[in-house]
């Protein structure tokens, strides 16, 4: 129903920074809660990061607390995941995801990207 697209990833050294981006179609996207989620290989789907409808909450995991900082660019159409001090843990697939409401879980998210590889080297 929407379509996500995310991009800026790459490969980066321990410390770095990088900025994601999620393009979202359609007209909806105001409406919708916004999420980052990660994938390391062998791993679960993880949680990251979300945004409520209208960006007036932010709930990150805990181990990117005061390192990742979630947005959304309503006017744009577009989400954004800033990943600052990045360590080789962090080295994962990152989707972003989009659901009627901002959750933990990822089931509770009905459209997905493709995701976007970050490695991240020490």
């Amino acid at each position: 129903q929407v379509q996500l697209v995310e991009s800026g990833g790459g490969l980066v050294q321990a410390g770095d920074s990088l900025r994601l981006s999620c393009a979202t179609s359609g007209r909806m996207f105001n409406w919708l809660s916004m999420a980052w989620f990660r994938q390391a290989p062998g791993k679960e789907r993880k949680f990251v990061a979300a945004i409520s409808r209208g960006g007036a909450n932010t709930y990150y995991e805990d181990s990117v607390k005061g390192r990742f900082t979630i947005s959304r660019d309503d006017a744009k159409n577009t989400v954004y995941l800033q990943m600052n001090s990045l360590k080789p843990e962090d080295t994962a697939v990152y989707y972003c995801a989009a659901g009627a409401s901002s959750s933990r879980h990822h089931v509770d998210y009905h459209s997905w990207g493709q995701g976007t590889q970050v490695t991240v080297s020490s």
